[in-house]
């Protein structure tokens, strides 16, 4: 028997440790923490995903309870894909027009985005999102001539730190806004966009409904990904922005049914 094979048992209960302890975990992490090979960590993930132990994720695995019933908290899902959310976030964020109004919903992909609106003249940002507020806020008395206006929502945090509920739907009914920018927990031909949170979904088409037009931002790993509640379909997305990861079935379905498709590149 094999070092590794005769390890494989303790190297996988460590994997669903730390799975079960973060909600997550890369490869790349693995391979440095248990001293194996990449092939050998992908293939314990292969053996816990078949036992429904984990589900597993470009680049690494989540918890099984996240897939689509469940939600993961913002820290967890803020270190996955974090080359791909760039990708996708950089070539969003190019769409956003100086003087313009934009909302941008919870997720860290829709953050990733925010991240790179700071220096946007004159753009005023709504948002349900905390770590967005917190990432917008003025750090002076008075917000700067070049910063955005930061307009946040009310409502009852998720678990994604995003304020969902009765008080946010309201205060969004009464806006319009020019761009909205939107996360999704997963996405499919058939159910479009979705979430697995069920107050979240009726925030996010307020949020729809008050947009000139829909950004949809999610990377690679959504695509096939179906939560409980759909809150677009693809044929109301105007671009949906993800990265150059994206299974080309799935851009072929993409260019067939929203209004733009576009890919950022995850290589230099």
């Amino acid at each position: 028997m094999t070092e590794s094979a005769r390890l494989a048992p303790q190297r996988r209960a460590v994997i669903l440790d730390i799975v079960r302890r973060d909600g997550a975990v890369r490869v790349a992490d693995l391979v440095e923490q248990l001293g194996v090979s990449d092939m050998t960590i992908r293939r314990d993930l292969d053996v816990l995903a078949r036992a429904g132990s984990l589900s597993k994720v470009h680049g690494g695995a989540i918890s099984a309870s996240v897939t689509t019933g469940d939600e993961p908290p913002f820290e967890t899902k803020a270190a996955l894909e974090s080359r791909a959310k760039s990708a996708v976030a950089e070539a969003a964020s190019a769409l956003v027009k100086p003087g313009s109004v934009v909302a941008i919903s919870g997720g860290t992909t829709s953050y990733a985005v925010a991240a790179r609106l700071r220096d946007v003249a004159g753009l005023t940002v709504v948002t349900n999102s905390l770590p967005v507020a917190q990432l917008l806020r003025p750090t002076g008395a008075e917000p700067g001539p070049e910063g955005p206006t930061l307009l946040l929502t009310g409502g009852t945090p998720t678990k994604s730190a995003s304020l969902v509920g009765p008080l946010a739907d309201q205060a969004i009914r009464s806006l319009q806004v020019d761009l909205l920018i939107i996360g999704a927990h997963g996405v499919s031909e058939r159910a479009g966009a979705t979430t697995p949170n069920l107050a979240e979904a009726q925030t996010n088409r307020a949020l729809i409904d008050c947009a000139t037009q829909v950004a949809v931002v999610a990377d690679h790993t959504k695509w096939g990904v179906v939560g409980l509640s759909r809150f677009i379909a693809l044929s109301e997305i105007d671009y949906f922005v993800s990265d150059d990861g994206l299974d080309p079935e799935a851009c072929a379905v993409l260019r067939d049914s929203v209004g733009q498709l576009l890919l950022g590149t995850t290589h230099p």
